[in-house]
């Protein structure tokens, strides 16, 4: 590896970094080899910003050594949200390690969505259900930006489980009235008897669903090597089994004129849409990324 930790000029040393991703396939390796930098010294990203500009020295708290050993993680292509161990997501931020999901920025326009749709509608104490929690970041963003919902999780991995738990205190220790409105559970988010006694109650179900399909096996590194399989693939060829079955829980749990967002692969819009109208639900339509490309669909429980 070329990269030299002798360096001691801070722009010199970005640099250094970054060429060291970049040959290694990194994607904004500047940027990484910056973000991994703040860490090691314990600032903020903006803070390492306003020290490069004024040609400053780095802080006394920068761990060298550990920077080095911060970049050949990266190199390796290890998830960036893995080294520094959170990922942020709308107005919070959750801890991510092996094991669970790491939050991406178009789930946050699928949460936005769902919090768009409850200021539609005349509910004061909306009942929110998160299916598939992962690191429990669309749930606990709802509680935390709807402060009169109650909202309760779902995850299947035990694994995953304890990372969803980690963040739910994580969150209540800077909001503790979502102690008492977010229930986290582990079981089978397609299951009739998780949430149960839910069923016919629930206002609005949002989830993120595993939805690739399994002749597309991701080709990032980060993505195919270090995510759970369990939190990817969608249980078919053209990974529509999983969310499927979503959508057949999801109508159980709605109350009539209940909505249900869901975020699915660029490819499974229309299939989604027509599965939906024909199990439950009476309107149905797609939901764009910020790229415009089909994210998420958008469906209410037909009244019967």
């Amino acid at each position: 590896m070329t990269f030299s930790s002798e360096t001691a000029d801070t722009a010199r040393l970005v640099r250094s970094a970054s060429d060291v991703l970049r040959r290694a396939g990194v994607n904004t390796p500047e940027h990484n080899a910056k973000l991994l930098m703040a860490h090691a010294a314990g600032i903020s990203l903006r803070d390492l910003d306003m020290i490069m500009l004024m040609g400053r020295d780095l802080p006394l708290s920068f761990d060298r050594a550990a920077y080095r050993v911060m970049i050949e993680r990266r190199a390796a292509r290890e998830p960036l949200q893995y080294i520094v161990g959170t990922a942020p997501f709308r107005y919070l931020e959750v801890e991510v390690g092996p094991g669970v999901f790491i939050p991406r920025p178009e789930t946050e326009i699928v949460v936005q969505a769902g919090l768009d749709w409850l200021a539609t509608v005349d509910v004061q104490h909306p009942r929110v259900v998160d299916l598939c929690a992962g690191s429990g970041i669309i749930g606990l963003s709802v509680a935390v930006e709807a402060p009169e919902s109650n909202v309760w999780a779902v995850e299947l991995s035990e694994t995953t489980y304890t990372w969803t738990e980690r963040n739910r205190q994580r969150v209540i220790h800077d909001h503790p009235d979502v102690a008492d409105r977010y229930h986290l559970v582990l079981g089978d988010a397609t299951a009739d008897e998780t949430l149960r006694d839910l069923d016919g109650s629930i206002d609005l179900v949002i989830t993120n669903p595993p939805y690739i399909p399994e002749s597309e096996i991701p080709e990032q590194p980060e993505v195919r090597d270090h995510d759970p399989e369990l939190a990817l693939y969608g249980g078919s060829a053209d990974g529509l089994r999983i969310p499927e079955r979503i959508i057949d829980r999801s109508a159980t749990l709605l109350r009539d004129g209940g909505a249900l967002v869901m975020e699915h692969d660029i490819s499974q819009g229309d299939a989604l849409c027509e599965y939906v109208l024909t199990h439950g639900f009476g309107e149905a339509r797609t939901g764009n990324d910020l790229t415009g490309r089909p994210r998420y669909l958008f469906a209410l429980k037909m009244a019967k």
